[in-house]
């Protein structure tokens, strides 16, 4: 752990750009990485501590139902193939860094774009406190109890970020797959050394059985099916909503980098299946929580099964999975703040540097914040916290999930959905009681992210409010069309949706700060364009080369 804290700090020097204070640089790592070092940045930020602490204990707990996160991952892939590519070109060629960037422009309301991203904020600080809440549960494992263990750990990630910014994340990913990697080979050879899965599965079924809970088990009973897939649908749309999810493919050099990468995805989802079921071995094999808390789980398998020196490897392993993912959420968490609030409202004449102090700032405070959240509240299960996040990032999926596909919605009804979608989220949140294990109320409110319709049945809150957030918007901008209401206009173009690297659009954008290039940059680009082709035809009438030794330009 200390060689990787110290590796973070040094990632400041790595591939060290001419102007390290750009926000750019700072926070997408200046637009330039392959893909190999992508691949390992987007595991690392989106398999996170996440799917090897929170799930295993959901698995633990409740059986059958943790297995959602397997199908919403799968599911996940064929939707970034999609979309991440459209949000890429569009983003590049105007220089976006956030969501909220897109829908400000797509639809011509900045107002919208800082609703989106204050969205986008408040929904990723729970993502946030998912991560620190694993690395607690590792740390009260192996002895360090209290709070001082967790605040030190938020403290020198968050060095390191203020510091190095999103290369400290990508370098620290690959020291964090190649030992996670290790602890998944060795969890598979304890599972063989016990019994196999076969005697995991009895043994957790017969565990099921003696329990009070009637949703428990290793199938899904029969009112728990719309739970389910309301789960993996509602999960798939959320997460790559999330502001850090577009920034580890915007640090992406090319179109073909992004597709590669999001082909490659399901990889990924062998792991979290894997980790998924340990849940059930340890649940097999008498494994009891630490403290009574369902998160130490896994750390607790670790530390009675894994030889010490193994059990070693794999808590540095869990801990780097917790950091590097809490650091890509608060760079993209501030990235949303800088641009959109502090930018547009607060300092419209803010140069690049300036921005990256902001956001420098910024991730500090969201860090800490999420280590207050933690601190404040007591959740049964740690994936609660990414599920209620999941509710609010839900809401932006008019204007900017649709957005990448077309402008047609109006900014007014898009602003009066995502607001009515959030206040259903929030009612609804606030209507669900936590239950203990045995049915019984121990809290009135916000005990959960599924709601009850009757009958033992439940449905994720963030597809109901999403289902309102569509319908106002669609009923409102029908209504705003028959009325004649000026819309914003779009700052887009069809072909931004398709730009890749080498588009001249792009090069021409290094001093500016977004948008497209001016009416002037147009003009005197055809002019640069006319210029060569007449003195192309010059020479070949010459009889020289028509290239005239350096390549023609495209208008």
């Amino acid at each position: 752990m200390a060689g990787v804290v110290l590796l973070g700090f040094g990632a400041a020097r790595w591939r060290r750009p001419a102007d390290p204070y750009h926000l750019e640089e700072w926070s997408v790592g200046g637009r330039a990485f392959g893909n190999w070092t992508i691949w390992f940045l987007l595991g690392g930020s989106m398999y996170s501590a996440y799917t090897f602490i929170a799930v295993p204990a959901l698995t633990y707990g409740v059986g059958a139902i943790g297995w959602f996160a397997v199908p919403f991952a799968i599911v996940t892939t064929p939707l970034t193939f999609i979309f991440t590519t459209r949000a890429w070109s569009v983003a590049r060629r105007h220089g976006f860094l956030t969501h909220s960037e897109f829908a400000a422009a797509r639809f011509g309301s900045p107002g919208l774009g800082a609703l989106v991203a204050v969205t986008g904020i408040l929904a990723t600080i729970p993502y946030v406190a998912v991560q620190l809440i694993s690395l607690q549960a590792v740390l009260r494992t192996v002895g360090f109890g209290g709070e001082w263990p967790l605040l030190a750990a938020v403290t020198l990630v968050s060095i390191c970020t203020f510091r190095s910014g999103l290369r400290a994340p990508a370098l620290l990913s690959v020291v964090k797959d190649v030992l996670l990697a290790w602890m998944l080979i060795t969890a598979a050879l304890m599972v063989a050394m016990y019994g196999g899965w076969g005697s995991a599965f009895r043994g957790a079924a017969a565990r099921f059985a003696a329990t009070p809970n009637p949703a428990d088990g290793l199938l899904l009973p029969e009112t728990g099916h719309l739970g389910f897939l309301t789960l993996v649908v509602g999960s798939a749309l959320a997460i790559f909503a999330y502001p850090h999810a577009l920034v580890g493919m915007l640090a992406a050099k090319d179109r073909d980098t992004v597709r590669r990468n999001a082909a490659a995805l399901p990889v990924y989802c062998m792991a979290l299946g894997l980790m998924a079921m340990l849940g059930i071995f340890a649940l097999a094999r008498g494994v009891t929580p630490a403290d009574g808390d369902l998160n130490t789980v896994v750390p607790r398998l670790i530390h009675e099964y894994f030889p010490s020196w193994s059990a070693g490897v794999a808590y540095a392993a869990l801990s780097i999975a917790a950091l590097i993912p809490a650091a890509v959420m608060s760079i993209a968490a501030a990235n949303a703040f800088t641009r959109s609030l502090y930018r547009t409202y607060l300092r419209p004449d803010a140069t690049p540097a300036t921005e990256a102090w902001v956001s420098r700032w910024v991730s500090l405070v969201v860090k800490f914040g999420a280590a207050a959240l933690i601190l404040a509240v007591d959740p049964a299960f740690s994936v609660d916290l990414q599920l209620i996040g999941g509710v609010l990032i839900l809401q932006t999926i008019p204007a900017v999930f649709l957005g990448l596909l077309t402008g047609w919605f109006h900014r007014a009804a898009l602003t009066a959905g995502l607001i009515s979608g959030l206040l259903t989220g929030l009612i609804l949140l606030w209507d669900i009681p936590r239950l203990d294990a045995t049915g019984r109320v121990v809290a009135e409110h916000f005990g959960g992210s599924s709601w009850s319709i009757g009958d033992g049945r439940s449905v994720y809150v963030g597809v109901v409010a999403l289902a309102v957030n569509l319908c106002v918007t669609v009923v409102l901008t029908l209504l705003a069309r028959a009325a004649g209401l000026r819309d914003g206009d779009d700052g887009t173009r069809p072909d931004d949706y398709h730009a890749d690297a080498g588009d001249p659009y792009l090069k021409r954008l290094d001093n500016l700060i977004d948008g497209l290039p001016t009416a002037a940059d147009r003009e005197q680009h055809a002019a640069d364009s006319l210029a060569d082709s007449t003195r192309r035809g010059q020479r070949t009438a010459a009889g020289a080369p028509a290239s005239g030794g350096r390549p023609p330009r495209n208008v």
